[in-house]
This record gives structure tokens, C-alpha cells and sequence, in this order.
């Protein structure tokens, strides 16, 4: 076989995706998933060895370094093998079926780079994740193991095949027995209580490190909170937001949040952001504000928005991530050393005598607290009585500017950036500056991702999208109209809204589940919150609203499902917050407020500050204000400090 030219790009050089343009110049001759791979498979009689990665994963980029950079690693890839690489953030349905294979094979889950060694028709017979280049950890090197597959491929293909089927029936169960408990109320008091047993009552959030900062979880307290008035559970989400807040995961100098936390404290945090934490925390934080009343959490929120804004947008649409490495090193843009971050404060002509108070207040040190260098954090984030604080900042800023910024990830996903969308709607509510960003990108997103009423999953900015759209790009689009109609009474939004949710049932309904996605992997949608929320509760929230203010026929949708989970649910709601959230609320109901736009618009401002967690604004033609729930009307006032009298009655 020829060997391939150093000096050529790999299939990899048109593809879309920044993650796929990083691998198109290594010396294995990578495919894109599709059918010139598998062609080149049947033709060639060889095992298919498929790597799946995002742009922001270490150990991805570590494999990347070690074995596909690799000359030697490389020849063996290109002459036993087929080569496909799969960015997970493009191909969510990929990595789900294989992910799926992969907890199957070895009895626990998964991580990423993923690393499936399949048959020349497709069908999965080893799996791994991150593969060293010399024996470690207990394993084989990478080469030696695909010496060993491509031997055992040449002779005992037979056999690899038939384990290859056996794999494949296990991953198509027959019909499991639906077992339905009863919903009600005692959930609410469930949620508190568990979240309770897993509190970290020292620093905030739940569970031990690695520590992710549960958006959703903070989410459903507040609200929880909201509806029973018990102080713990609302202590427990701020305490949480305060101790995240303080520097290391929040970031302090440019904004935004990492993705997770490498200890107990929120200090040393894997260095990425990736932008549904920054919209989900800066809707969550958002919250926060409006239930505690405390402009700090405001401050957060809007600090983050304008990170997006000014570091991780284009054409008002937004990028997916940023890295944590900078020139091979983790976190190098962020940190600093002692004597940089007092020559920084110098230059901003902060007086010398308070160079060092200052730095002790931000915990920069001689010796550091991560690796040597200094991440910038702060005792108390609610209250920094720090003199030359922001003066501190921005010095510790502008040396940044120097700096190498970390690889930004350019693609643009539809869910992530409806998340985006919608925090930026909720944050006008508040403030009017960011109605018009608002607006702008939710116009942008669907003029370049919604085609001939056909909904696409991403692309590059100013690119056609290719890959048609997912439950979760439904779901959460369909939820930021809402959020949308929400903030402007603007019908269009509602309308837009109602033809995605129709889209939505029709192509991934089936029953009261769900599925991810159709077509070449039929994958199942889950109802537990991973990175971000499920994708089958926020259709079920969109699905709710669009019950509320268009037409009750859409709440059958809704029971169907929460019955067919109703005993995971019930049982342990703070395993999937955002189902059992939906679950409070359908058995809470919606408060709808009717009135003329006129009358309404005024008071948009204070739509998240009611006191019921899952009110609704409806323009109407009555006169004065018609409170609603979903089945009828109880009230009627003529202005709307009545209204929320009668709120806090109920």
C-alpha cells in the first residue's frame, strides 16, 4: 500500500466542523463519517476504526498529539484500517448510539476521545476511550492494539462479526414494561430533602469533586423555594451561586464560566467554556436575583451575557466553546505568575503601597495556587470591599491581551444558541439593552438555520447547514420563542413556536417517549440532565407553555410522557431536576395573565418576580386582567398590583 504524502490534507480538509479541520493535516488519512468511508471499507476488506472528540476535550487533543501525529502510529491506521473521525458536538446521534455501545462492551460509561473499532459493515466489536502510545493504566499501547485487531480482522473476522451482532441485539431491547406511579405533590418535599443529602455544605454545590456546577438542580430549588418558602432549600442554591462565583470557575478577569470544577472549592477548574454552562448559569443566576432580591446575582448574569456577547459571538449567533489549553499548556492563558500581576497593577498606576494587600486579596501569591502560577479569586463575591479592585482587574485584563487566546470552537449549534437566545430575552426583562441582541440573533439563527421550514443542527457562520436538526435543536428553539413571545408579545414568536412543536411530535413522538433522532442512528432521548438540560423535558415545557397560551390539546403530550417516567421521576427527582420540575409545575399549573398588549407591556418587567414560579403573559382582547390557569379563568382585576395580591393569596 502507498504510504500517504505528509504534505497532503487528509478527507477531512471541507468538512465544517473546527474540530474536524484540527485533525485534517495529521498523517492518518481520516474519512468524515459517510459513505466514501464505508465504500472504501467493503472495497478494501478492513476494520473501520472510528475516533469521536469535541474541540474542547484535553484527552482528545493529547490522543490527537501522541498517536495521530504520529508517523509510524499513523502507517498502521492507513494500511489495516479505515479512519473516521466524528466531532460529537456536530453528530450528537452518533455519539449517543456509540456511547450506548460503549456502556454495553464495558459495563460503565463511556468519555471522550471515543474509540470504536467496527467492522467493514458498521458493526461495533471494540471499544475504548482515550488509548495511551506506550502501556499504561493497565492497557496496551495504541499500536500494538491495532496490530493485534487488524490480525485478529485478517483471521478470525468470523467471529469478530458474530460478537458484532450479539452487541447490536442487546442494544435493541424488546419493549420494557412501563411501571407508572402515581404524580403528586410529594415531590416537592422529596426534592429538598435529597438535595439536602448531597449538599456541600463547606463550598456550595452537591457532591465531591469533580464538581459541575448543576444548573438545573439550582434551578428547581428556587423555584421549590418559590412555592414552600423553606429557607434551607433557598440557602442551599445561593450559598451554591456565591461559592461558585468566587474566582476559578467564574472566571473574575474576562467573565464567563468554566465547565467544571477539579476540586471541592471552585478554584481549579478545567479551563473551558462552553456555552450552554454560560447560558444556562447566566439564566439561573438571573433567578437568583429575582427571588432573593440581591443585584449580585444580576451582576454575575450580566457579566456573563457580555462575555458571549463581546468574546464568543459573529453575526449575533454563537460560537459553541473556548479551550482550556493555550500552546499545549492547560490554563496557560488565564493564570498568572507573582511578580506579573504586580507589575500589572504598576502599570495601571494603582499606588505600590497597595500592591500587596491587593494581591492577597485576590489570592495571588509567591507560590501559587495552581501549578506554580495564580488563578484570581476572591473570598467574599457578594460583597469585594477591596480598594482598586476593578482597577485590578482590568490591569490583570490587559496583560491578558498579550496572550495567545484559546482556540474558539466557531460552530454554531441550534440548541445551545437557543439557550443563549433565551437568557439574553430573560436578561431584558430586566434590562432593556439586551432586547435588541435578543432579538437580532434569534432573527440570525433562523434565518440561517430554520430553511424552507426545514430545521438544521449547526454549521459554520455564513456556511449552509448540512445536518438536519435533532429533539433537542426543537426543544430548546421552541422554548426560546416562548421565552420570546414572553418578552415582546410579538405573535409571530408564538406562531413560529407552535409549527416546531408540531414538528417536534410528528418526527419523535412515539407513545409518550421520545426519541433523539431518526433516520441512520434511531437513538432514544433520556429525561436525565447531563451537561444541559434533557431534551425531552424542555419539549415538555415548551410543549406546557404552548398549552397555557395556544391550545390545550398540547398538555396530553405532556401527561403522556410524564406518566411513562413518572416512577424514576417520583422516586428520585433529583436525578433528572428538570423532568421533576415539570412534573411541580404540571401539577401547580400555569397562572396565565390575559389583558390587552397595551396593558401588558408595561409590566413585562415584572413577569419573574410573581409569586408563582409558572406564570404566563397572553395578550388578549378582554378589558382589564383575566388570571387564568390552563382549564379556566378565576379572576378578574382591573390593575395589576390586584393581580399579584391575588398571586400571593393563593
Amino acid at each position: 500500500m502507498t504510504e500517504r504524502n505528509p504534505h497532503l490534507k487528509n478527507h477531512l480538509q471541507n468538512e465544517h466542523s473546527p474540530y474536524l479541520q484540527q485533525h485534517a493535516d495529521n498523517p492518518v488519512n481520516w474519512y468524515p463519517w459517510g459513505e466514501e468511508a464505508f465504500e472504501k471499507a467493503r472495497k478494501e476488506n478492513k476494520a473501520i476504526f472510528l475516533s469521536i472528540g469535541y474541540s474542547s476535550c484535553h484527552w482528545c487533543h493529547v490522543m490527537e498529539h501522541e498517536s495521530f501525529e504520529d508517523a509510524a502510529t499513523a502507517k498502521l491506521l492507513n494500511e489495516h484500517f479505515v479512519a473516521i473521525k466524528v466531532d460529537r458536538e456536530e453528530r450528537p446521534d452518533i455519539d449517543k448510539h456509540f456511547q450506548e455501545v460503549y456502556q454495553l462492551m464495558n459495563q460503565r460509561p463511556g468519555g471522550w476521545p471515543t474509540s470504536i473499532f467496527l467492522t467493514q459493515e458498521q458493526k461495533p466489536f471494540y471499544s475504548a476511550t482515550y488509548i495511551p502510545p506506550e502501556p499504561r493504566y493497565g492497557m496496551m499501547s495504541f499500536s500494538s492494539l491495532l496490530e493485534v485487531i487488524a490480525d485478529k480482522y485478517k483471521n478470525e473476522k468470523k467471529l469478530l462479526t458474530q460478537k458484532a451482532d450479539e452487541i447490536l441485539r442487546f442494544l435493541d431491547p424488546k419493549e420494557d414494561k412501563i411501571q407508572a406511579t402515581k404524580l403528586d405533590l410529594s415531590i416537592i418535599n422529596r426534592v429538598s430533602d435529597q438535595a439536602k443529602q448531597l449538599f456541600d455544605s463547606e463550598h456550595g454545590g452537591f457532591n465531591k469533586a469533580p464538581k459541575f456546577p448543576q444548573a438545573s438542580m439550582l434551578d428547581l430549588l428556587l423555584d421549590v423555594y418559590r412555592i414552600t418558602g423553606d429557607k434551607e432549600t433557598l440557602n442551599m442554591a445561593l450559598f451554591s451561586l456565591s461559592a461558585m462565583a468566587k474566582g476559578g470557575l467564574r472566571d473574575l478577569v474576562d467573565g464567563g464560566f468554566c465547565r467544571y470544577s477539579t476540586d471541592n472549592e471552585w478554584l481549579v477548574p478545567h479551563f473551558e467554556k462552553m456555552t450552554y454552562d454560560n447560558a444556562m448559569l447566566s439564566e439561573v443566576y438571573l433567578k437568583a436575583y429575582h427571588v432573593s432580591d440581591n443585584v449580585f446575582y444580576k451582576e454575575v448574569a450580566f457579566e456573563t451575557l457580555d462575555f458571549m456577547l463581546s468574546k464568543m459571538s459573529e453575526d449575533h449567533l454563537f460560537y459553541s466553546a473556548s479551550d482550556a489549553d493555550t500552546e499545549g499548556e492547560e490554563g496557560k492563558y488565564f493564570v498568572y505568575s507573582y511578580d506579573k500581576a504586580l507589575k500589572s497593577f504598576e502599570k495601571a498606576d494603582i499606588p505600590a503601597k497597595e500592591h500587596e494587600k491587593l494581591a492577597k486579596a485576590l489570592h495571588i501569591t509567591k507560590a501559587g495556587n495552581f501549578e506554580g502560577k495564580n488563578i484570581v479569586r476572591v473570598d467574599d463575591p457578594t460583597h469585594p470591599n477591596i480598594p482598586y479592585y476593578k482597577e485590578a482587574l482590568e490591569a490583570l485584563a490587559k496583560r491578558r491581551e498579550k496572550r495567545v487566546y484559546p482556540f474558539i470552537d466557531k460552530k454554531v449549534i441550534v440548541s445551545w444558541n437557543a439557550m443563549m437566545i433565551k437568557s439574553l430575552f430573560k436578561a431584558a426583562r430586566v434590562d432593556k439593552k439586551y432586547l435588541q441582541p435578543a432579538i437580532k440573533s434569534l432573527d440570525a439563527l433562523l434565518q440561517s438555520m430554520y430553511l424552507h421550514s426545514e430545521l438544521y443542527h449547526s454549521t459554520l457562520i455564513g456556511k449552509t447547514p448540512k445536518i438536519k436538526a435533532f429533539l433537542e435543536d426543537f426543544a430548546y428553539l421552541t422554548d426560546t420563542l416562548i421565552e420570546a413571545y414572553e418578552s415582546t408579545l410579538n405573535e409571530v414568536y408564538l406562531v413560529t413556536a407552535q409549527k416546531l412543536a408540531n414538528n417536534a411530535i410528528e418526527k419523535y413522538f412515539d407513545k409518550g417517549k421520545w426519541k433523539f433522532s431518526r433516520g441512520e442512528f434511531e437513538t432514544n432521548a433520556d429525561i436525565y440532565d447531563s451537561s444541559y438540560p434533557s431534551s425531552v423535558s424542555t419539549m415538555l415545557s415548551a410543549l406546557y407553555s404552548i398549552s397555557s397560551l395556544v391550545d390545550i390539546v398540547y398538555k396530553k403530550f405532556v401527561f403522556k410522557t410524564l406518566e411513562i417516567y413518572s416512577y424514576d421521576v417520583m422516586r428520585q427527582p433529583i436525578s433528572t431536576p428538570r423532568m421533576s420540575r415539570m412534573v411541580i409545575r404540571y401539577l401547580k399549573d400555569d397562572v396565565i395573565i390575559k389583558a390587552t398588549e397595551d396593558k401588558l407591556k408595561p409590566h413585562i418587567t415584572n413577569l419573574d418576580a410573581l409569586p408563582h414560579p409558572f406564570s404566563l403573559f397572553k395578550s388578549d382582547t378582554n378589558d382589564g386582567f383575566m388570571i387564568c390557569n390552563s382549564n379556566s379563568c378565576f379572576g378578574h382585576e382591573k390593575d395589576f398590583a390586584r393581580v399579584v395580591e391575588v398571586l400571593e393569596k393563593r
